[in-house]
This record gives structure tokens, C-alpha cells and sequence, in this order.
């Protein structure tokens, strides 16, 4: 049996409706530890020169917005450095006392996850072993995952 068309033109239409419902209901079942207030902000540094590789040249910070509500917590950091071409410099980004290496000049990682999401991070880098020219680093910036979660 055929259906009218205009009986499959209103199927059609409701299918983005049904979808929306049942996504709804699947987050709605996975309980109140879900409620949480998601968000990223987004930072960049000024170039740096790095001439040292017994010590770090450290960036400007690299500071959220105010928005970020007290509490937040980092989920993912991702990051991004550029640095001349056979040059590589040894990167860490770092909260306070606690550093991630950055093993490429961009990627992303969980490695701060759980640090507060509304204070700065910085990078560090210094030259690797051997290397005696200095290099720029530029295109400093990094992008912060965070969660809030409601009290």
C-alpha cells in the first residue's frame, strides 16, 4: 500500500523532531553528574627568542577570560607553536608547578586536566641538546576545554 504524498512530506518533516526528542532523552538518562556548563577560551603569547638550553625562556601568560566562572576545571588543552623549519626547540606548557611536554608543535592533551581552568598558563621552551643557534617561536596560543560543574 502506498502511502499519500503529502502523508510522507510530513514523515519526512518530523524526522528532525523525533531525532532531537530521542537525543534529549538519552542525555536526560545519563543522570545529574552530566549537568555541567561547558566551555573553551582561547589565548595567544607574543614570539619569543630561545637562546638557552640549560634554562627556559618563558612566555607572557597566557590568561583566560573573565567569563570563565570560578571553579572551572580544564578538561583538554590544545596548542599550537611555530618555529623555523630544522629548528626545534624542547616545549612544556605549564600551570603553576605543573608542566605538560608538547612532543610536536600542535596537538592536544589531557595532561592539565583537573587544574583550574580560570588561571594562566604558560609555555616554556629551551634549545635541545647541541643545538647552539637560537630560534623565534611564534604563533604562541593555546585553546582551553573546560567543565563547570553546577553546585
Amino acid at each position: 500500500m502506498r502511502r499519500p504524498k503529502a502523508m510522507m512530506a510530513g514523515a519526512r518533516a518530523n524526522r528532525p523532531v523525533r531525532v532531537i526528542c530521542a537525543l534529549a532523552i538519552g542525555l536526560l538518562s545519563l543522570g545529574p553528574e552530566w549537568a555541567v556548563a561547558d566551555g573553551s577560551w582561547v589565548a595567544s603569547a607574543p614570539p619569543l627568542r630561545v637562546i638557552a638550553g640549560d634554562r627556559e625562556t618563558v612566555s607572557d601568560p597566557l590568561s583566560p577570560p573573565v567569563e570563565v566562572p570560578n571553579g572551572s576545571l580544564i578538561r583538554e588543552v590544545m596548542w599550537r607553536i611555530r618555529a623555523p623549519v630544522g629548528l626545534t626547540v624542547q616545549a612544556r606548557l605549564c600551570q603553576a608547578g605543573d608542566c605538560i611536554l608538547l612532543p610536536t608543535a600542535r596537538g592536544r592533551s589531557p595532561g592539565l586536566m583537573g587544574l583550574p581552568a580560570d588561571q594562566p598558563l604558560r609555555f616554556r621552551f629551551s634549545l635541545r641538546p647541541g643545538q647552539r643557534r637560537a630560534v623565534l617561536v611564534q604563533g604562541l596560543q593555546v585553546i582551553v576545554n573546560y567543565e563547570h560543574k553546577a553546585p
